[in-house]
């Protein structure tokens, strides 16, 4: 790279052998302006033989396309070619050297393609985060605000950076980070608006408030693997005055399986011949196949010969607006299974939110899976695909417990044929105030899980004698000296979009170009003698080679054995990579994920730090409640996080994975209750304020939560509590049914994750009609709690005092009615004793009833 940085201007390209392919987004006059760029600095253009205009791979080394939607686009991925936008020839020329080819690829799944991103009153950590995360997905970072930034991530308009952009009047957006957080989560780019700073929707608009509806223009003709007619602007007229050449040179087949009639068949063909393509009867003569499933052998062998095979909507797209694109691009271009994804006929599913083109493409979607597509939603449903969480559909499926999941879900499983985990938080997250049918449509089909399940290599098949297998072999040659070695283009993408169950191929040896031999026998077997120990003459030359080796390792072994007296033994080896303590790099979060202080691993803070020096796994993971210290001040809150992960406290927002609560008090917040019924060691935020005072660890025992006046006003014993709390290991609720209002007082999701935090299910109650959840509310856990007890069972309703919430009483003891339980409606005071507690208390004072003012309005 030196030698390439210290070379003339002129010679900037001299390496570069390239060819250009023009599309919509692409012009002539601009690819001839790139053209003559590139002839000038050294390189040399390749431009594209023949009628079929394949890109000879073998002769280039560079391919400029404006989008991945070019015939050779995957055979190039796999033969290692660099594939760029125009912006890579103009970036490397303002460098003086090549750019990275990686950070200007059209390929989709790099989704911050030509973002450069620039961060202001970020901390260190999470800087160092983001910058990571841009780099992966395909974009740039840069330390300063230039004319080339596209983002500025802040989280005020006040940073000289903000203040710069909008002095000058930059085209660049400035976001808060979460707009970053939820784009990585989602794993795709996200509209900035609602994430826009100074007034950003997801800070200034309440959660109830109505999400911007979007259409889809984009996906039509897309929504359908079945298209019974032809645009209506193909009609005979206009397509006499159309020029189309999108199919020049190319053979095309129409599979018998397409199901069109006569007619319409006649009129694809003349549209094929009017096009530059001929029509062909026989699949090894063809360079498209048009069809509709995957199950025929013409399927089969034209996917093995690497041909392009595609449904009539894609067809249809190609002849629409005389444009290339793949058919694996979009799902539904592609031809489906007659028999469905295996398992998803057990699925009825629901859609909410979407509408227009993007709602069918879902609703054909999921019956081209294998699924049930119900337009209303019962409880016999087990899907609902929703954009966002703001619909009565949404409020149904949470009370009757069905699962509510966004459409990456059903796309990501009929691109890799397999059904995709709900335990996945990419599935079941919805950013606030972003509609995600923005994105619907832009998962593509996964080649390497297509050909695992449908044309796996094998022999193809041959319905025209010798003739058929000599054509599909010459054609196989001739791919593989266009490619050369092949290797996965799945390692161009970040790790979350690659395919599973894909190992990449091994390059074949060069040894196997020689005449097929059967193996020599590599050992003697004498008859009857089934593991007869084969004789040597090498034994002596063996030891020799074995001592010379561990002659070469003795280095390795003596510090090996140093490392193992050292305190700690050889933690910062080997194990800690699989330590569940550890805490990595490559794992870093943002400050507000569940361990915030995994993004306070900074190096730049402490200079003479060197860069490989990591820090030991935490002592203490801590979580804290009611502190005052860092109130309206992120900054020095960033600062004295980082200072305390130094001193081995990681301070974590997570109550289920801490094992120390500190709090100045006995507090009814959620993360108080809840990190309770985990039991962890509860001391005062004192140790907090020491630990920074004094820079250094302090023993927390001698910070023990002492809090009397708390005690007495609450009737429990805070001690006798957690002691309660590690018997019942979080499960003090299981097989206790609990619903709750929408409405209550400190809102529904707080209370769900307090009854969840100890073993318990919440379920939503809106009195709907005809619900009979509550017969299965207890779910498999009934039997076990209600062994040989003569108490009756109780179905608990969590309710507020309002008008709203006192209509549902008499439909909840409707409810109940027939399930063999009885109803008890309780102010929230009987869930939060309890938790505190860790003991079901039960008073008289907590049961609502007609006529009574609860405590807590």
């Amino acid at each position: 790279m030196d030698e390439e940085a210290a070379a003339p201007q002129s010679l900037l390209f001299s390496q570069v052998y390239f060819v250009i392919v023009q599309s919509q987004s692409l012009k002539l006059s601009d690819a001839e302006t790139l053209t003559k760029l590139l002839v000038d600095n050294g390189a040399q253009e390749h431009t594209l033989p023949g009628p079929n205009g394949r890109i000879p791979l073998g002769e280039i080394t560079h391919i400029i396309s404006a989008t991945s939607d070019f015939v050779e686009y995957d055979d190039a991925c796999d033969a290692l070619k660099s594939v760029v936008k125009p912006d890579w020839v103009t970036a490397s020329v303002a460098k003086g050297r090549l750019a990275n080819p990686r950070s200007y690829s059209p390929d989709p799944r790099l989704f911050f393609s030509g973002l450069v991103l620039c961060c202001a009153d970020i901390p260190e950590g999470d800087k160092d985060a983001i910058m990571g995360g841009v780099l992966a997905t395909g974009g740039l970072y840069s330390s300063s605000v230039t004319k080339l930034v596209t983002h500025i991530v802040a989280l005020t308009m006040d940073h000289e950076k903000c203040q710069t952009v909008s002095k000058k009047d930059l085209k660049c957006k400035i976001v808060l980070p979460h707009w970053f957080d939820d784009c990585l989560r989602i794993g795709k780019r996200l509209d900035e608006d609602p994430y826009m700073l100074p007034n950003p929707d997801i800070i200034h608009m309440k959660p109830g408030d109505p999400v911007l509806e979007t259409k889809r223009i984009d996906l039509q003709g897309a929504s359908s693997t079945q298209p019974r007619e032809l645009p209506k602007f193909l009609d005979s007229k206009r397509s006499n005055t159309r020029r189309v050449d999108v199919l020049n040179g190319k053979k095309v087949m129409l599979c018998n399986d397409l199901d069109i009639g006569g007619h319409l068949r006649g009129t694809i063909e003349e549209l094929i011949n009017n096009s530059g393509g001929t029509v062909t009867n026989t699949v090894h003569r063809a360079d498209m196949l048009i069809c509709q499933y995957r199950d025929s052998a013409e399927y089969r062998t034209a996917s093995r010969a690497r041909k392009e095979v595609g449904n009539l909507a894609w067809f249809y797209y190609l002849i629409t607006y005389n444009s290339w694109i793949s058919p694996m691009k979009r799902l539904l271009y592609y031809p489906v299974s007659k028999r469905g994804l295996p398992g998803f006929d057990k699925f009825r599913i629901s859609l909410s939110n979407y509408n227009g083109e993007a709602r069918m493409y879902l609703e054909n979607l999921a019956i081209a899976a294998g699924g049930a597509f119900t337009k209303t939603m019962k409880e016999d449903n087990t899907h609902l695909i929703t954009a966002h969480q703001h619909s009565e559909k949404c409020d149904a499926a949470r009370e009757w417990n069905i699962n509510m999941v966004n459409h990456l879900w059903l796309e990501e499983s009929y691109a890799k044929w397999q059904i995709q985990t709900l335990s996945n938080p990419r599935y079941t997250y919805f950013p606030p105030r972003t509609n995600l049918s923005d994105v619907v449509g832009q998962t593509q089909i996964d080649r390497h899980a297509a050909e695992k399940y449908f044309f796996a290599p094998g022999t193809i098949e041959e319905s025209e004698g010798g003739e058929a297998r000599r054509l599909n072999t010459k054609a196989l040659e001739q791919h593989d000296q266009d490619t050369g070695p092949r290797a996965s283009s799945q390692d161009l993408v970040p790790d979350w979009t690659r395919p599973s169950d894909c190992t990449p191929t091994a390059p074949r040896s060069k040894q196997m170009n020689g005449p097929v031999r059967t193996p020599a026998a590599t050992r003697i077997v004498i008859d009857g003698k089934e593991n007869n120990t084969p004789s040597t003459t090498s034994s002596r030359g063996a030891k020799d080679r074995a001592a010379a080796k561990l002659h070469d390792q003795a280095a390795d072994i003596a510090l090996y054995e140093k490392e193992k007296k050292r305190i700690g033994g050889v933690i910062f080896g080997g194990r800690r990579q699989t330590s569940e303590d550890a805490v990595s790099n490559g794992s870093r979060k943002r400050s507000n994920s569940k361990d915030e202080g995994t993004a306070q691993e900074e190096h730049g803070r402490d200079k003479k730090r060197p860069k490989t020096n990591k820090l030991p796994p935490p002592a203490m993971r801590l979580l804290l409640t009611g502190y005052k210290g860092w109130e309206k001040n992120g900054k020095k809150e960033a600062e004295d996080k980082s200072r305390l992960r130094d001193l081995g406290v990681l301070v974590t927002q997570d109550p289920t994975h801490c094992t120390h609560l500190a709090s100045p008090s006995i507090v009814r917040t959620k993360k108080f209750v809840c990190a309770l019924a985990r039991a962890p060691m509860i001391i005062s935020t004192e140790f907090v304020d020491d630990c920074l005072a004094k820079d250094e660890w302090r023993d927390p025992e001698d910070y023990i939560l002492n809090d009397s006046a708390g005690e007495q006003r609450m009737g429990f014993k805070l001690s006798e509590a957690v002691s309660r709390a590690k018997n019942h290991r979080g499960q003090l609720l299981r097989g206790v049914p609990v619903y709750c209002t929408e409405t209550v007082k400190g809102g529904f999701d707080v209370y769900k994750s307090i009854i969840e935090a100890n073993g318990g299910k919440c379920l939503l109650y809106k009195g709907r009609a005809g619900s009979n959840a509550a017969s299965r509310a207890g779910g498999e856990d009934d039997d076990v709690d209600a062994m040989d007890t003569d108490e009756p069972e109780y179905l608990y309703l969590i309710s507020g005092h309002m008008p709203a919430e006192k209509a549902l009483w008499p439909k909840f003891r409707q409810l109940v009615q027939g399930t063999g339980k009885l109803p008890r409606i309780v102010c929230t005071d009987w869930l939060l004793n309890s938790a505190l507690r860790q003991e079901l208390h039960w008073d008289e004072v907590y049961e609502l009833k007609e006529g009574t003012i609860s405590n807590d309005e």
